[in-house]
């Protein structure tokens, strides 16, 4: 049985496409005859990726030496290189537009609202490159960013980009540890950051947090920092003023070219089972993949995007990539529903944006409040994109029930691992309720079963990638075996890439994701490790243990957090508030379990491992198929039917 329709482009829409100019191109060019529909592009696209990725660097006008090799083949998936002669600059590409137009709009939840031109912008990072160039800081070199999604954040990365600089940021909500877990293992040189932040009414201090941090990541040699409020100064000890080191600096115009592969930004994984993993991007890497999403998948050029997002989510960056087709992009800081529910419409409203993303999780709450609002008009949003988790079915009718009626709703799956998408939209398919529309373009996406066949139309499997794609990490950082790397990705299927999603391919070439297939928590599809949350609860005297799982509430994922105490203390609601407190400070408010419950044994394997997986499907009332695996298997029934855990 199929899915609803739900809605479909237009003739006009599809003719007056970029997605149908790149066929047009293909045709006039005659590498491909005229059949259009998106599933035999994608199917060329993926048998002829060397062609297809040439063309489309040239069709999309990216600026820089493409070289006379598109792909370097090896027979290791990973080390296939994309474009091993090019040469570019990211920011070159970003900063194109250099008039008085609109480039960034910055709105917090406080009513703080900020704009800078094209013109202002190259400017501003011509000097900041310039300043970091005169600190010493070298092609190569590492700057941390603890700061809140505002426009001197993107000046700063475009600075360093320029450089060659690598980036790499975390949003203030994370604690000092969740912030030294993460730079330290890159040992940043300098450290930039804010005063402060909004969340939900609240003014957030982060200088408090600057000192420790710095006495944990002794590679940290200067901070730079800029204040939240321009008409506020900072009151902090041996700093750099940000505004006063671009005001002082020489406007330096070059854009020095460097390899396509070259790393320009690490990003994290959740730290599932230690550490998080330190994922590293190229600059051409993600310049060509973004270009392609927003261009053919998303129709959008010299256009407005709107984005909420934070600074430690990958669709932080991708929307700042969106700037590579001239578009104007809007940021936001501060919690998506204060001062009240409505306030990201109205901003989508107010500055006719054409692009406009969210989580699922958002849209879920949308729905779950029944709000509606005739007076709120998005005539000019002609696409909604949702990511994070997946979006249900009542949340898809919702959307076009009570949001809008005629809009391309595309939700989206990939991630941090490229940066990008895996399933996205597109204007030559229709959408169908609770299915994402198609396969991204040049990557060799399918679902497979157990046995790593593919799997049948209907059928759930593990999303995977079968050949090499551009936008995969150059490396994890610190790891020069690639040891990590191939278990991140290659430990499942031999040679192809395994993503971790529990997915499956519709009748309509579309696909419906389930959830992750391992034991990384997404409440509100934010990607959060159990292991960073046992740091915490672990250090706490009265606990002696903990195990963390997701639990299936409300169309989306619930924390659940067991803990064993010692001599089996009682644990009160004082003793929960001050494990909530702990996670809250050092880790974020996404982190916060939304239920703690004391249990009399953590079950385990029989090499001593935690056993998350066994639990989180007892809780979701699922059946086990493997008890003997269970070193402790009695301690499995204090799990089953828990009557907290039934509402």
């Amino acid at each position: 049985m199929s899915n609803k329709l739900l809605w479909k482009p237009s003739e006009s829409e599809v003719k007056s496409s970029i997605l149908e100019g790149f066929w047009n191109h293909l045709e006039e060019k005659k590498i491909l005859k005229n059949n259009k529909n998106f599933k035999d592009l994608w199917k060329w696209t993926v048998k002829k990726p060397e062609i297809f990725w040439s063309e489309f660097w040239d069709f999309s006008k990216i600026i820089g030496k493409k070289g006379n090799v598109v792909l370097q083949k090896n027979k290791i998936f990973n080390k296939n290189i994309f474009f091993p002669e090019a040469k570019l600059n990211y920011a070159e590409n970003l900063l194109q537009k250099k008039n008085e137009d609109l480039a960034i709009n910055f709105l917090s939840e406080s009513g703080i609202e900020q704009d800078i031109t094209w013109k202002s912008l190259y400017e501003k990072v011509c000097k900041f490159s310039s300043y970091l160039k005169n600190l010493g800081l070298n092609k190569g070199d590492r700057v941390a960013a603890y700061v809140p999604n505002k426009i001197e954040t993107i000046i700063s990365f475009l600075s360093c980009a320029k450089n060659g600089i690598i980036w790499s940021s975390c949003s203030p909500d994370f604690g000092v540890d969740g912030v030294v877990d993460r730079f330290f293992q890159i040992k940043p040189k300098v450290l930039i950051t804010c005063d402060h932040y909004f969340y939900n009414g609240k003014k957030i201090n982060i200088l408090e947090k600057i000192e420790k941090i710095l006495k944990e990541i002794p590679s940290i040699k200067k901070v730079i920092i800029f204040p939240y409020n321009l008409k506020e100064k900072i009151d902090f000890k041996n700093c750099i003023d940000f505004n006063n080191s671009i005001e002082d600096s020489e406007l330096d115009e070059s854009f020095p070219q460097h390899e396509f592969n070259h790393p320009i930004y690490i990003l994290y994984s959740s730290g599932t089972t230690g550490k998080p993993k330190c994922i590293t991007h190229g600059a051409g890497n993600v310049l060509i993949e973004h270009k392609k999403e927003f261009m053919l998948h998303c129709n959008i050029s010299e256009e407005k995007i709107f984005y909420y997002t934070t600074t430690g989510w990958m669709m932080w960056n991708w929307l700042v990539g969106g700037m590579s087709t001239k578009s104007s992009i809007f940021l936001f800081d501060g919690a998506p529903i204060y001062p009240k529910i409505d306030i990201l419409l109205e901003h989508c409203q107010k500055k006719q944006i054409n692009l406009f993303g969210v989580s699922a999780k958002y849209i879920d709450h949308l729905k779950n409040e029944n709000f509606y609002n005739k007076e709120i008009d998005l005539n000019s949003v002609k696409i909604i994109a949702s990511t994070g988790s997946p979006l249900s079915n009542e949340s898809f009718k919702y959307v076009y029930e009570k949001i809008k009626k005629d809009v391309q709703l595309t939700s989206i799956a990939g991630g941090t691992d490229l940066v990008g998408c895996l399933v996205l939209g597109n204007l030559y398919s229709n959408v169908f309720e609770g299915e994402i529309q198609g396969q991204s373009l040049g990557i060799d996406v399918d679902v497979f079963t157990e046995e790593g066949e593919s799997a049948k139309d209907g059928t759930r499997g593990e999303l995977v990638v079968k050949k090499p794609f551009p936008s995969m990490p150059v490396k994890f950082w610190d790891d020069d075996s690639g040891e990590k790397y191939k278990k991140a990705y290659f430990n499942k299927f031999k040679n192809i890439w395994h993503h971790g999603d529990f997915v499956e391919r519709t009748s309509n070439n579309g696909f419906i994701v389930h959830g992750r297939s391992d034991a990384t928590l997404n409440p509100g599809g934010v990607r959060i490790g159990t292991a960073e949350i046992y740091q915490q609860v672990e250090g706490i005297d009265f606990i002696t243990e903990g195990l963390v799982v997701g639990q299936k509430y409300k169309n989306d994922i619930r924390i659940v957090l067991f803990v064993t105490t010692k001599n089996n203390e009682r644990l009160d609601e004082e003793k929960i508030d001050l494990i909530k407190s702990k996670i809250k400070k050092n880790c974020s408010p996404k982190h916060i379990p939304a239920i703690i419950i004391k249990t009399p044994e953590i079950p385990r394997t029989k090499s001593g491992k935690i056993v998350e997986l066994a639990v989180r499907k007892l809780i979701n009332g699922e059946t086990l198929d493997n008890e003997e695996a269970i070193a402790n298997p009695k301690s499995l029934n204090f799990f089953k039917n828990i009557k907290e855990l039934s509402d």
